[in-house]
Formats: structure tokens, sequence, C-alpha cells
């Protein structure tokens, strides 16, 4: 770590009170020294990868961190902060800030960074010590783990007088100990451990040294695989079969999980193994005292890592169905966008070109038209499988892929679609969920997860799609398709109301999700109706909103924002015009009574608007930059500008309505005499 981090930066007087501006106050020492070439875009991914999951630990830590392509060279910064900042943590705010920066893939970088520093950080000694050093390259030192060698002390005579002294009593006890008589020393309980977390960037390793230390006060043998994002080195099978039980402590799948199978398991969130590591080998030393022990497939589903155990079956079922979406909208984006640069070049006829394996050339426009179309539409005869898979998996991993797949791929060919596909996957997961709980005996277990389970589950799925709910979820989306093509006048225009509420209410969350999932069901066909382009129109549309007006307001207004708030208003105005809704979500976290209902507000105009004026879009993503693709582009544009411009103008008068926020300060070029002139009150020393 000697070059990762040096004097330069370490500030032992962080003066920022907003998580934002600590990392960018420790951001701008990397881009002085050459480290960061880009120091909005640096942030942008480091409030990216805060968005995932708060980075503040309990003990005063926090560790906001990101792997970034504006970064030259992996680089450590060290800020300590007399009042705390708050990085959501538990237990309160954050004295000690760590900002981590690696280059993007540099995986290897990351492991040398964070095997070392995230593991110190457990240590009461070493933070306490970094608490009261006086001087940054001092801070530097220690968090490097410099260490001046001490001369070695020369052998006095009455030093070895006394080692001389000692050595026959000491050998006594040793012989005593030796003695045939001793009782045999008693076999410590083992546990071995999996951490791992989103990025792979410290959670991991911290867990791991929390679970490492708690087992050493209990007198317990922790045993850890740290899962990093460069990989991991599996644990030895015989560890594994002599451990008394096991821990997950994980906010992604575990890799390999059947090798655990068989033995008392605890399942939970990595922040979990880091705050109360105790507990949890407590818990699993109760599970083996009962005779607790998992079959098949142990623990939790991938998608159950940021919870605990005693999550309610909705919580659940929402976090199965946003696994499937998850994994389906990368091949929204990639065919749906190549379908619609294939209508594009090749006009609304390309759909009834030959296919370019009997007829292409290289010289006409529409036959690269009719390529881009006909790979456009084999990526989307992915979706209703991968929409199934990938539920089944979150409910129960990797078996649940293959008749979740079976299931999805059956669904398109009874023309059940996306409800169908809903359904399979559903079907899937719980069908192998209820195989798991079968006791197979030990010998039969290595087959299971290869054969038996896709066997048994793929017939079971597919007898029940073919056969017995395969006819009615087909009725049913017909209906609802037929439904869609019917809307018209002020029916279409209540749904794009209703739509852009769903769009604006969580800012890329589970609501946000839906609406766009049901967007993207309508144009994932070759030839979608005019109805279903209109919903995507409405839905993009009215996405774009939020980001583009905090964007806007913190320009019109800058007074009513923080200095951190204004900066993320510059890059809200990229993220908008890209159809990112999420760019909305730091002003949403700091001020959701204000910047959420006035949202909400603009998206339902804004969709409202384009189902009115008929815009139509193909494409399902993209946002400005599709515009040639859209139908009626200026009135669509005109939709998006009158609900940027009421979300502003709501957000400007319900901020003007309260106090100026303490950290507010006036934007360059805005008066300050106003706020001191309205307080007529005396202001207490």
């Amino acid at each position: 770590m000697s070059d990762m981090i040096t004097a330069d930066l370490v500030d032992l007087d962080l003066s920022a009170d907003t998580k934002e501006a600590a990392a960018r106050a420790l951001a701008e020492r990397m881009v002085a020294l050459g480290r960061v070439t880009d120091l909005d875009g640096f942030l942008a991914d480091v409030a990216a990868r805060e968005a995932q999951m708060p980075t503040g630990l309990d003990g005063g830590i926090g560790i906001p961190h990101c792997r970034s392509e504006h970064v030259t060279e992996p680089t450590l910064a060290f800020g300590r902060s007399s009042d705390g900042i708050d990085f959501g943590a538990t237990d309160g705010p954050a004295d000690l800030i760590f900002l981590i920066a690696a280059p993007a893939g540099a995986d290897d970088a990351h492991l040398t960074i964070l095997s070392s520093l995230a593991r110190q950080l457990m240590n009461t000694e070493f933070t306490d010590a970094l608490r009261s050093v006086g001087d940054a390259g001092a801070a530097a030192a220690l968090i490097r783990g410099d260490e001046p060698e001490a001369p070695e002390p020369a052998a006095s005579e009455d030093t070895v007088a006394s080692a001389g002294a000692a050595s026959p009593a000491a050998a006594t006890v040793t012989d005593d100990d030796a003695g045939a008589g001793s009782a045999p020393e008693e076999r410590p309980f083992r546990i071995v451990a999996v951490t791992s977390c989103p990025t792979g960037i410290a959670h991991t390793y911290m867990a791991a040294e929390s679970l490492e230390n708690a087992g050493r006060e209990a007198g317990v043998e922790v045993t850890v695989e740290t899962q990093g994002s460069a990989g991991f080195t599996r644990l030895d099978p015989e560890v594994i079969a002599a451990a008394d039980g096991v821990i997950f402590a994980h906010d992604v799948s575990v890799r390999e999980k059947d090798r655990f199978a068989g033995k008392p398991t605890v399942d939970v969130g990595v922040k979990a193994g880091i705050n109360r590591p105790a507990e949890l080998i407590a818990e699993v030393r109760e599970k083996a005292a009962r005779g607790e022990v998992t079959s098949g497939s142990p623990g939790s589903t991938p998608v159950e890592r940021t919870g605990d155990s005693g999550e309610g079956y909705g919580t659940k079922l929402r976090k199965w169905l946003m696994s499937g979406v998850s994994y389906m909208v990368p091949f929204v984006a990639a065919g749906g966008l190549l379908i619609a640069l294939g209508f594009a070049i090749g006009g609304y006829k390309v759909n009834k070109a030959p296919s370019v394996m009997d007829h292409f050339l290289w010289t006409q426009a529409d036959s690269w038209a009719a390529l881009l179309f006909q790979i456009g539409g084999v990526a989307f005869g992915f979706l209703v499988p991968v929409l199934a898979g990938y539920i089944a998996y979150g409910m129960a991993d990797r078996p649940g892929l293959v008749p979740g797949f079976v299931g999805g791929a059956i669904s398109l060919t009874i023309n059940a679609g996306f409800l169908g596909g809903l359904a399979a996957g559903l079907i899937a997961g719980g069908v192998v969920i209820a195989i798991q709980k079968v006791n197979i005996p030990a010998a039969l277990r290595g087959i299971m997860p290869v054969v038996v389970i896709p066997l048994i589950s793929s017939a079971i799925v597919g007898f029940l799609m073919f056969v017995v709910i395969g006819k009615p979820i087909a009725q049913a989306q017909k209906g609802m398709t037929d439904w869609l093509n019917s809307l018209s006048g002020a029916n279409a225009i209540l749904l794009g109301t209703l739509l852009g509420l769903m769009m604006c209410f969580d800012l890329g969350g589970p609501v946000n999700k839906v609406a766009y999932t049901f967007a993207t069901a309508g144009i994932a066909v070759s030839d979608p109706s005019d109805s279903a382009m209109k919903i995507m129109a409405a839905v993009m549309a009215a996405g774009m909103v939020p980001p583009l007006a905090m964007a806007l307001a913190t320009t019109v207004r800058g007074k009513l924002f923080n200095a951190t708030e204004r900066e993320n208003g510059k890059a809200a105005w990229v993220l908008g015009a890209s159809f990112i809704s999420e760019g909305a979500i730091p002003f949403a976290a700091a001020d959701p009574l204000r910047v959420i209902p006035a949202s909400m507000a603009g998206g339902a105009i804004t969709g409202a608007l384009s189902m009115a004026f008929g815009a139509t879009l193909r494409a399902p993503h993209g946002g400005i930059f599709v515009v040639p693709l859209i139908g009626n582009p200026l009135l669509y544009l005109v939709a998006i500008a009158a609900g940027v411009c009421v979300t502003t103008a709501l957000v400007i008068v319900l901020k003007g309505m309260r106090k100026q926020a303490p950290g507010a300060t006036a934007a360059p070029g805005e008066g300050t005499a106003a706020p001191a002139a309205e307080s007529k009150q005396p202001v207490a020393a």
C-alpha cells in the first residue's frame, strides 16, 4: 500500500458537513496528484456506489469507494472530521473517512488495498491511533502499516541470568503438562464463513475480519472465504467437511453454495457480519445444538441478501420479481435499440425483409437495417425466458434456472407473453424449493442439482404451462393487449398520468420498475401496436423529468440548495437527458417531502401530455438521444419541458416556504442580504 496513500492524501481537519462534500474534498486531493482525471465523473461513480448501499460502518467509519474509468492508479485518501459526517451507519456519524479509488477493472488492486485496510478497520487500536495522530505524514504511515525498526536490545548479564533462572521452571511446567496423565484438549467449535458484497470493495473483507475476531473471543475456529470482485480462493473441502456450522454474510449470490449443504447455516447481509458477528456465531451454535441442518442448496436466495430472515412474503415476492426484471433490462435495451435503429434506417417495412442469411448486400442501407432489426429481434426473443429464469433463480438459486427458462420459452410458444413468464418463473422457483426440502441420502446429493432437480422441475413446469394454466394466462394476455389497443382520448391520458406518477414515485425503485416493465412488455415484439409505443414514449418522458427539474432548479435558484446539491445538479442534466431517473435520488433523499411530490406532479403532466400528443417510441431507452426515433418529436419535447417546468416551480416554491438549510450558501452571483433581513429576532450568542 506504500504508493496508494501519501501525506498529500490526508486531511486531519476535514471541514465537510455532508458525505458528498467529504468525497469531493478528498477527491480533489487525488486530482491534484494526477490520480483522478475527471473530478465530476469520478464523484458520480462514488455517488452511484453509495446509492446501492450506505458505506457508513459502526464505530465512526465511512468508506466511500468505487471503481472508475477516471482513476489512473489505485489510491486511498483519508479524512478526519471533528463534527462527524453521516454515512448512514446505525450508530451515528463517522469521524474517520476513507475514500478508495480504483481503476475500472483493476480487481487485483482492490484486493491489495482492501485486504489490508478493511481488516485493520476492525482493530480498535488502529482506529484509536488514527483519531489521536498529530500529523498527516504519520497518519499516512500508520495506514500504510509502516513501522520503524526498533534496535535489538543488547542482552545484559542480568537478562541472561533471569532467562537462565526461568528455564528450569518452564521446563518443569512443560514436563508436567505433557505427562501421560494429562487430559486431551477438547476440540473447539468450527465455523466456515463466506463474505461478499456487490462491488467486492470493502465490506467483504471487513466482515471477514469481524467474524474472525469474534470467533477468537468466543473460542471458536472461524475460517472465512472472501468472495471479492477479483474472484476467490475456495476453502479446502476438508475444512468445510470438518466444520460444525456455516455463516453466509453477503449481499450477492454465494458462488458454489452447494459445497456447504447439510450443515447448520446462518444467512444474513454483509453488514450483519460486520456489526454483530458474535450474535451470528451464537446463532449458528444454537442451530447446531438443536441438530438443525440445511438440505439441498442452503440459506436464503440470491435476492434476499440485504435483509434478515424475518422478511415477509410480500417483500420476498417483490425481490424475486425485481431479480427477473434486473436481468431482463439489458436484453430490452440492446434488442429494443437495435430494432429501433433498424426501423430508423430501413423504414417501417424492414420487418418484412427476408433473412439476412439469404439476402445481404454490403453496399445497401436496407440490408444493414434488416440486419440490425433481425439481431434485435433475436435479443427480444430472450426477454420472457430470461425474466422467468431469473425469477426462479432469485427464489431457488442455480437449480431454478433450467425450469425457469423452459417455462418462459413455453410461455412464448403458447402466446402467454410476459404474464406467462411471471407465472412460469414463480412456479419454477416454488417447485425447486419443494424438491430441495425432500431429505435426500448423502450419496445422491451430488447428482441432485445437475440431473434430478432440472429433470423433475422442468417436467412439472412444462406440464402446468402447457396443460393447466397456459391457456387462461394466454387469454388474459390477449385481453390486456386488446384493452391497450382500444385506449384513446381520456382513457389514454389517464393511463399516461398514472404511469408518470409511478415513474417519479421512487426514482428507479420497484414502483418505477413496474411501470417501465409494463411499457417494455408492449414493445417487445417485432411489430408493436401504436398504443404500446405511446405507452413507452410516456414512460420514458416522465422518467426524464425529475433529474432535469432538479438540474434546472439548482441553476435558477441556487441559494435554495447547498454546495453539494448544486454540484449534483450539474450531473443531473446529463443523467436526465439520458433517461436515468436515479439522477434525482440525492435531492429526494435530502428533502423527500418536497422533491418527491413535485417530481410526481411533473411526471404526471408529462405522461398525460405525451399520450395526448400521440407521441410514439420503439426504443426502450436512450432519452434525448433517441428523439429522431420518436413519433411527433417536437410535441414530445414540449411534454417533457412542461413537466420539468412544473416540477422546478413546485420545488422552488416548496423550498422557499421553509427556512434556508444551515449548510446552504448563496450561489455565485446571488445576494445573501435577503436571508439576513428576514430575521427580525435577536440571535443568542
